[in-house]
């Protein structure tokens, strides 16, 4: 990517891109069919590409667009509220949990939901790519029209896992006799209509929906790579919903009059992920150093609009018991990063760059645009570490680049940006990120027994008293030792159609809400 793709469109640029825009739409397979079908599409429009239906692997899309269910939901709060599961009770002994399904739920291709079909899509969750596999699980066991989960110890997160997209509930005709994926039949308001991947998908209601009929009867998924492009369908009236906003096109729209802009706060921190097992990384000093070298405020200022979004620690305020007040807000002091430089053996060369006896700190930066402000920021940290003597080549690829890269263990930097409450009360992403040797989103070439120690206790906690000192103690940690550089945190920005009606974001990204949505006459 070159600096030219990161620059305002002007009128004529944004014209030909608009009719650029509408002419991709309408040649992809289906279009005209489907915009004949009858009854109004809402259009939504996003980044993220379908690239498996699998919920192991890619199928978030599906329960986002509300066609699958998961046993547990979460409600605007980040409490547990009814999903698949109409209710649920935990033994004294907190080792058994029985959840009572919803009376009449139906599968799309119109077979009833059993406990069976549920407990055998959630025992292929707990393969080693879901989160379900954290969860210290002995049985899961049809009980009736229950299901029942045993477990080997107490594990207060276990409502939060249910409600991650891994553990969606498909229909037993959802596999392949390889077990294999093959369709998505799901349970939810929506059933799916039209499929093709890894660009679009197509939703209408499902008749057999045992709760209110949703207004909004058909809707359209379409991936669509570029920020600007994305912008100019929502300015262009070829998209209802349009997510994943660049800050620029944000400041544009909202001079728009038909255009409506809601945002909201979520838990996710835009940082460095460093290889800390890297000779130049692997002091703590050093990852100080380059976090005193980063003016957050001043990138929050400058790309996101809003100074308050620079981090000043790991986890937002949102992350109620994560978050603490206590801990000293990281800071912008390049004199004292040089110092700290300084005194791990690095001397300024005549070029400005730092070296240590033949080893110059030269380091690649790898980021993806499928947030379309992470090439932007990769490039001002870029040119404040240029100036405490680091320097940086910034690598634009896929977001694969970044697990691929701390597997195979070629990662130096990386800029990423990692949403803990993707499991609402963020136990399972934080724990999957930092727990023994980290993960591919956390930690890298790094542990700490005492992070390791308190996120093996947390799950045995029984209240927020017992669970706050734990949480605590993780986040102390991880600001000190500085495994992930934090420096912003994030406001989800949705472009919307002011036609439609009730439109919200949910602050944990598990749906776009379509069912509770209608169209203004």
């Amino acid at each position: 990517m070159t600096s030219s793709d990161m620059k305002p469109a002007s009128g004529m640029r944004r014209r030909v891109l608009q009719t650029a825009a509408l002419s991709s739409v309408l040649a992809l397979p289906g279009r005209t069919a489907w915009a004949h079908g009858g009854g109004r599409a809402a259009r939504v429009i996003g980044p993220w590409e379908l690239s498996s239906i699998d919920p192991l692997r890619n199928g978030y899309l599906f329960s986002r667009m509300e066609v699958t269910e998961t046993l547990v939901n979460y409600d605007q709060r980040g409490r547990p509220c009814p999903g698949l599961a109409a209710s649920w009770r935990l033994s004294p002994d907190r080792l058994s949990w029985q959840f009572t399904l919803a009376a009449n739920a139906q599968f799309h291709d119109g077979t009833p939901v059993r406990p069976a079909a549920v407990v055998a899509a959630l025992e292929r969750s707990r393969h080693a790519a879901g989160v379900l596999s954290q969860a210290p699980i002995a049985e899961i066991m049809p009980d009736g029209y229950d299901v029942r989960i045993r477990l080997s110890r107490p594990f207060s997160p276990l409502l939060a896992l249910l409600s991650h997209s891994t553990t969606q509930v498909l229909a037993p005709s959802s596999f392949g006799a390889d077990g294999g994926v093959r369709a998505v039949v799901g349970s939810g308001p929506y059933r799916v209509v039209e499929l093709e991947p890894p660009q679009r998908f197509a939703v209408e209601t499902f008749p057999h929906w045992r709760g209110k009929r949703p207004a909004v009867g058909r809707a359209s998924y379409l991936s669509v790579g570029r920020a600007e492009m994305r912008a100019l369908m929502a300015e262009g009236a070829q998209a209802d919903l349009a997510y994943g906003l660049d800050p620029g096109s944000i400041a544009r729209l909202a001079r728009k009059p038909g255009i409506g802009l809601l945002s909201v706060t979520i838990p996710r921190t835009t940082s460095l992920k460093v290889n800390a097992a890297h000779p130049y990384l692997a002091d703590a000093g050093t990852r100080r150093a380059l976090s005193l070298a980063i003016d957050r405020r001043g990138i929050a200022a400058a790309i996101l609009r809003d100074p308050q979004l620079a981090a000043g620690q790991l986890f937002p305020p949102t992350l109620e018991g994560w978050h603490d007040d206590s801990l000293p807000p990281l800071r912008y002091d390049p004199v004292q990063a040089r110092k700290l430089l300084a005194d791990a053996g690095w001397r300024a060369s005549d070029d400005g760059i730092l070296r240590r006896g033949n080893e110059r700190f030269a380091l690649t930066l790898r980021t993806f645009p499928d947030r379309p402000e992470l090439p932007v920021i990769a490039t001002a940290i870029q040119e404040q570490l240029r100036l405490v003597g680091i320097q940086i080549r910034v690598s634009i690829g896929n977001s694969s680049d970044i697990p691929f890269g701390h597997r195979d263990g070629s990662l130096e930097m990386a800029l990423i940006a990692r949403n803990y409450g993707v499991v609402p009360d963020a136990f399972g992403t934080i724990a999957q990120d930092f727990m023994g040797e980290g993960g591919d989103w956390g930690a890298m070439g790094w542990s700490s027994p005492g992070v390791t120690r308190a996120l093996a206790a947390l799950p045995l906690a029984g209240d927020p008293q017992q669970a706050t000192p734990l949480q605590r103690e993780v986040a102390g940690i991880l600001h000190h030792a500085l495994p992930l550089i934090p420096v912003l945190w994030y406001r989800q920005t949705l472009a919307a159609n002011p036609q439609l009606d009730h439109v919200s974001i949910d602050p944990y990204e598990r749906t776009y809400r379509l069912s509770q949505m209608e169209w203004k006459s």
